[in-house]
């Protein structure tokens, strides 16, 4: 049997992941899920693999949302064990030490949307259709969308997309600040390309500590400005760090050794 999700690695260290069930427009079952929790585990512990690249096979859907069959007949207690796994993955994502990017083409609808959201930025092709519709079902998201759209565009029209179950278009999804860019759908991968390559010029040390500082803003549990400091420090001592400030001087591109 074809598996749900593979990934390839390209050119400088940047692996392609593709979400592939095309005849069910890519939606989530668990059998998808458990696919990108090994997936994304397995490369963020893969030395050869610096950026990450999310997309969705076809060209009709990233992924339409999650498989409705799954969880019509979910008991009380089984629904809250599949949302909080759902979450967990997806925060497997957003915790990620290496920057992800979800490539979005088509349908990119609850949890879809959610999965892209999880990303740590997004580029959609002009077809790209996003939306949180669970409210039209008399259900909510389960995989983290009503957090996330939350601090993506903020709450005032987190709120009204959250319960009016619209879709968002491509480039009003750019004005929301959903998405990073929208480009042409055949250059999307190559955008894509080009997005994660000007970040991986710079030093993995330092992207890890930004990411994780980034993921510390609105958390109750962590104190942003704290491990600001502590990862500002851990930059400064690395051979990274004393690499780029030491070529900053000497007016001199810095080579790294992400170190």
């Amino acid at each position: 049997m074809e598996a749900s999700v593979i990934y390839e690695i390209l050119e400088e260290q940047i692996a392609l992941v593709t979400i592939q069930r095309p005849k069910a427009l890519n939606a989530l079952n668990q059998e998808v899920m458990l696919g990108i929790e090994k997936t994304i585990s397995d490369l963020i512990a893969n030395e050869q693999v610096r950026g990450i690249i999310i997309t969705g096979s076809g060209q009709k859907s990233f992924v339409a949302g999650a498989d409705i069959s799954e969880i019509t007949e979910l008991a009380y207690e089984e629904a809250v064990s599949f949302s909080l796994r759902g979450q967990r993955i997806f925060q497997l994502i957003e915790n990620s030490p290496k920057p992800i990017i979800a490539a979005i083409n088509g349908f990119t609808l609850g949890g879809g949307c959610e999965l892209a959201m999880a990303c740590h930025l997004r580029i959609a092709s002009e077809n790209a259709v996003f939306g949180q519709p669970e409210i039209k079902l008399g259900i909510i998201p389960g995989y983290g969308g009503t957090q996330r759209l939350i601090r993506l565009i903020g709450k005032t029209k987190a709120t009204e997309y959250l319960l009016n179950g619209e879709n968002i278009n491509a480039e009003t999804a750019l004005q929301l600040g959903l998405v990073n860019k929208v480009c042409l759908q055949g250059e999307l991968l190559e955008s894509a390309k080009e997005m994660m390559k000007k970040i991986l010029q710079f030093s993995s040390v330092a992207i890890a500590n930004t990411l994780e500082c980034i993921q510390a803003y609105d958390n109750p549990e962590q104190n942003g400005f704290q491990l600001e400091a502590i990862n500002f420090a851990k930059s400064i001592a690395s051979e990274d760090g004393k690499e780029g400030t030491k070529a900053f001087l000497e007016k001199r591109k810095p080579v790294f050794k992400n170190s």
